[in-house]
């Protein structure tokens, strides 16, 4: 690197900008957007329409993990975000193995959605989806945003806000227009496979959970952020809410422009139900061209993140002291160049023939289980909190909270069911969502849980070396006066 990394105090991130209310909505809506949601309809098309009720619960699902971690943050502003709160609900052990698992989600998430971009921007080049050159443009995404993020929070920010405009473009005009060129004859039948009702809405679950990953990112970098008890909150709501909204209208109107048989046959959904509603293939380049920057919006949002984590936990000293070291534009450069790296690297596994796209597919998979271990810890942390406080007579919004972490804790658990590899179907659907082959055979169920297993193994050594150098939790702050 051209620019050399000194040590700096935290304090240091501070003189590069912080970030107001609408650039955290930004973050949270491009990091919860990224290129998974469009494709999620050729995804979802093997069980049916049925699937927009499994969008539906998984709504819901989003919307009370925005609620909890809205209320989380208010109480505890603190950067880290889930990893923050376990550690001072739980201790340090915990603590660094949730900041752990969050970090294995961000990186490896990263190279997810690094591997579907490059199938949109090979709409344009690379049409023969040559191996060599879809790496070298996979990497130039992923190491673009690096280089953004290298370059300040204030530059991160602003196309934040610019990439988050133009995709949120794409899907509210799909969630508007695209409503008047519904043909009701396309929502039957209502389930086309041979599940159950129920069977079929799990299996949408499955798929749909893995496009509402990012509900936590304000309260991630809440250290970037303005005013971060009220403005956080806000932004993790309003942002999960206006996304939850385009995500369902657009669906709606996905499944009511084209057939069943139209969207199972379909690899870029949106784009082929711009070329329906206006003719021709000028709407669907325009459509692809929006998917590409919804990509790189994603990409450079997850990449903050990466670093932002194991940045908290280095300040307490659960994480080596190297990732805590600022640059010159007073942000954790070590965090993204190799978060960057482990991304590039979980990427090259998809272009290893047959089985490197089989070992990615699950990769993408295991993201679920790491994610939902932060999660759930987060939901009991709420509910050992709450207890606590109407033990001491604080009893405002006591029902409410508490009914919110127990839903947050049937959310994660299911993220963590439907994470495994459920047969051919189901899995060749979840690897639709990134472009590539699906995983085949009984043997691949639990290897998520391997994987996940084996990276949660990895942080082991690095705990026990930094478990000298841990400070102790602070004391979880009073729940706050409901007048602020």
């Amino acid at each position: 690197m051209s620019e050399a990394i000194t040590p700096a105090p935290v304090e240091a991130a501070k003189a590069s900008g912080r970030f107001g209310l609408p650039a955290a909505i930004a973050l949270i809506m491009g990091s919860i957007i990224g290129v998974g949601v469009f494709n999620l309809p050729t995804s979802l098309a093997p069980y049916g329409p049925i699937t927009l009720v499994s969008m539906a619960l998984t709504t819901v699902g989003a919307l009370v993990l925005a609620i909890m971690f809205g209320a989380l943050a208010r109480r505890l502003p603190a950067d880290g975000g889930p990893y923050a709160y376990v550690r001072v609900g739980f201790g340090n052990p915990l603590g660094f193995m949730n900041a752990w698992s969050y970090w294995i989600t961000a990186w490896a998430g990263n190279a997810a959605i690094a591997v579907g971009w490059v199938l949109y921007v090979e709409h344009f080049i690379n049409k023969g989806h040559e191996t060599w050159g879809s790496i070298l443009l996979v990497l130039g995404g992923l190491w673009l945003a690096a280089a953004v993020n290298l370059s300040g929070v204030k530059n991160m920010g602003s196309i934040q806000v610019l990439t988050t405009i133009l995709k949120f473009f794409a899907l509210a005009f799909m969630s508007t227009v695209g409503l008047f060129y519904i043909d009701s004859a396309n929502f039957t039948p209502w389930n086309v496979g041979t599940q159950s009702t129920i069977a079929a809405i799990g299996s949408g679950m499955a798929i749909a959970l893995f496009s509402y990953i990012g509900v936590e990112t304000a309260s991630v970098a809440a250290g970037k952020v303005r005013d971060p008890n009220r403005n956080v909150p806000r932004a993790t709501l309003l942002g999960t809410l206006a996304t939850a909204a385009v995500y369902m209208l657009s669906l709606v109107a996905i499944f009511g422009i084209l057939t069943n048989q139209q969207l199972q046959s379909s690899s870029e959904p949106f784009s082929t139900a711009a070329n329906a509603i206006f003719g021709g293939t000028w709407a669907g380049d325009v459509m692809a061209l929006l998917v590409i920057v919804s990509g790189l919006g994603a990409l450079n949002g997850w990449t903050m993140i990466c670093a932002e984590m194991p940045l908290a936990a280095a300040n307490d000293g659960l994480f080596p002291d190297r990732f805590k070291q600022l640059n010159r534009a007073g942000v954790p450069a070590f965090g993204i160049v190799s978060s960057t790296a482990l991304a590039s690297v979980a990427m090259a596994l998809n272009y290893m023939g047959s089985g490197g796209a089989t070992a990615f597919t699950t990769l993408v998979l295991m993201t679920g289980i790491t994610a939902a271990i932060p999660y759930l810890f987060s939901a009991l942390a709420q509910l050992k909190w709450r207890r606590i406080d109407r033990t001491q007579g604080l009893t405002a919004h006591f029902y409410r909270d508490a009914l919110v972490a127990v839903l947050a804790i049937v959310f994660s658990i299911l993220f963590i069911v439907y994470s495994r590899n459920t047969g051919a179907q189901g899995t060749r659907s979840i690897g639709q969502i990134f472009g590539r082959g699906a995983s085949h055979g009984s043997w691949a169920e639990w290897m998520p849980f391997i994987l996940a297993g084996a990276a949660l193994l990895v942080g082991i050594p690095v705990y026990r070396r930094q478990r000298r150098n841990m400070t102790e939790p602070e004391p979880v702050p009073p729940y706050p006066d409901s007048t602020d």
